[in-house]
């Protein structure tokens, strides 16, 4: 099973940003190849019925598995960046965070109008940036079909935030 194998390789490094925060490290995911691919395939598996015609991947880890789920499932993969990394012509979103806030922003014309948009990131927590990604989509005159995460922080309750644009919220493992 897919949580068994992510419990056992993600760390968890206690006061790591600040003190009080246990942080759950997903890079040593990334040093087992056979490990990738089964994130890469459970996440196809659960997907499974939802129609999906592009992976938006917020920065930057969300590039990571995004990419690759795009990449395997033969769909357009479009990053959501920091404001002022993208050189095209973009939309923003900017949103509040527990310390402050943030601002991030697509590429205008990667989004089709009409579009199914599963929106990608590596670990949901509060959901403040997993539904910034989801606002720039609707802006886009699109539809957010799924949300996957590889880790979700139940006891923050993101995934009651994310209800909001779809119901179909995955993740492969949950603290």
């Amino acid at each position: 099973m897919i949580k068994d194998k992510l419990d056992k390789v993600i760390r968890t490094i206690p006061n790591f940003p600040k003190k009080g925060i246990s942080f759950k490290d997903i890079t040593p995911l990334l040093l087992d190849f056979n490990l990738t691919n089964d994130i890469i395939d459970a996440f196809i598996q659960r997907l499974n019925g939802v129609e999906v015609d592009a992976i938006v991947g917020v920065e930057s880890r969300g590039f990571l598995f995004g990419f690759l789920l795009a990449n395997k499932m033969e769909l357009p993969f479009i990053p959501i960046r920091k404001v002022g990394r993208l050189p095209g012509e973009t939309i923003k979103y900017k949103y509040d965070l527990e310390y402050g806030s943030a601002e991030i922003e697509i590429h205008k014309q990667d989004v089709k109008e009409g579009w199914n948009i599963l929106v990608h990131d590596d670990l949901l927590a509060t959901g403040g940036t997993a539904c910034a990604a989801a606002e720039l989509v609707f802006q886009l005159n699109a539809t957010v079909s799924a949300f996957t995460f590889v880790v979700n922080l139940d006891f923050l309750n993101g995934k009651k935030e994310l209800k909001k644009y779809s119901n179909n919220i995955i993740s492969l493992t949950d603290f």
